[in-house]
């Protein structure tokens, strides 16, 4: 309901005047120079290189925005109507640059070219709703250079992202992903998957009764997994460290040690002890062999190595909490 009015209160692009429409192209070519400017300034740090694509882009989009700028001082003088792209229904809007720089660099690429192609809609839209012949071949001639950008960024590429380069920020990228996400989230599946082996197949044991350690297992899971998500988000802003957000590490760390802990609690809603045991001895296998695999794709720990540490480990533990059961 609340959309509904929101939409009702914006014009329809149809009912724009000429100048209105020139007017809303200066704005969204300023806005789009903005967010290139604001992508370049976030990205100079760890992509020095890409930094400047969107820096030359901006520039771009100013030069749009002089020439449009003087095709309405020529018609309509010097006062330029405010109105925005929020101001017209089903124009299309642009996502807040803070919601997008906090993306993986590829995905600001994407969102650039997302952008291009909304230009390129509403200079070819434009274009029917305007009579003046120098107006109109402003717009297409704007409407071309809009076509023209995936060329642009080409150039853009080949002049600022050298292979080397290229394969630099890629490099970059792929560390900050191990460091926000692979090495928290892999933290707390070890810590999930080992520690709460012991608790959970020790009150399996000494009861007997599958729903008692169903709830021990998970109580132990989801208390490991928000202590392993505060500690990990609380310890490291990641500014020095280069680490990444701490909410998005604790996040990770978080979700990971409740799932390493609900791996081996969910088989104990079987009524079977036996059958309910047996599967999460299963899947208890499964979940060490997996963290092996882990470390060795994307931490480079040589597999044999992370095998005697997290099989031999986990097996330890296992059978710790058995024999502490039985006892």
């Amino acid at each position: 309901m609340f959309r509904s009015l929101v939409s009702l209160s914006k014009r329809p692009f149809s009912s724009l005047s000429e100048q209105e429409i020139l007017a809303l192209a200066i704005s969204s070519e300023e806005d789009d120079a903005r967010i290139y400017r604001s992508y370049a300034a976030h990205l100079k740090t760890q992509y020095p290189q890409s930094a400047r694509i969107f820096d030359d882009m901006a520039e771009v989009e100013q030069a749009h925005r002089n020439m449009l700028i003087e095709q309405h001082r020529a018609r309509f003088g010097e006062v330029i109507p405010l109105i925005r792209r929020e101001h017209v229904r089903g124009f299309y809007e642009r996502k807040p640059d803070w919601l997008v720089k906090n993306l993986p660099l590829e995905t600001i690429r994407e969102e650039a070219e997302r952008m291009e192609a909304q230009a390129i809609r509403f200079y070819d839209e434009a274009i029917k709703h305007v009579t003046d012949a120098s107006t109109r071949k402003l717009l297409g001639d704007l409407a071309e250079a809009e076509r023209g950008h995936e060329d642009v960024a080409a150039m853009l590429g080949d002049k600022h992202l050298p292979e080397d380069a290229r394969a630099e920020e890629g490099e970059t990228e792929k560390r900050q992903f191990l460091l926000t996400y692979v090495q928290p989230g892999l933290a707390g599946l070890m810590d999930g998957s080992v520690s709460t082996l012991a608790p959970i197949f020790a009150a399996a044991f000494a009861t007997q009764d599958t729903w008692q350690t169903f709830l021990i297992g998970l109580s132990a899971s989801v208390g490991a997994g928000i202590s392993m998500g505060f500690t990990e988000a609380a310890h490291d802003d990641g500014k020095l460290s280069g680490r990444g957000s701490p909410l998005k590490r604790g996040l990770a760390s978080g979700i990971m040690t409740t799932i390493g802990g609900l791996g081996h609690t969910l088989p104990y809603l079987i009524s079977h002890f036996w059958t309910a045991t047996a599967v999460a001895a299963v899947i208890v296998f499964l979940e060490l062999w997996a963290i092996a695999f882990i470390q060795n794709r994307y931490m480079e720990t040589p597999f044999l190595r992370a095998v005697f540490q997290v099989v031999l480990g986990g097996s330890l533990v296992l059978a710790a909490g058995i024999l502490i059961g039985s006892g």
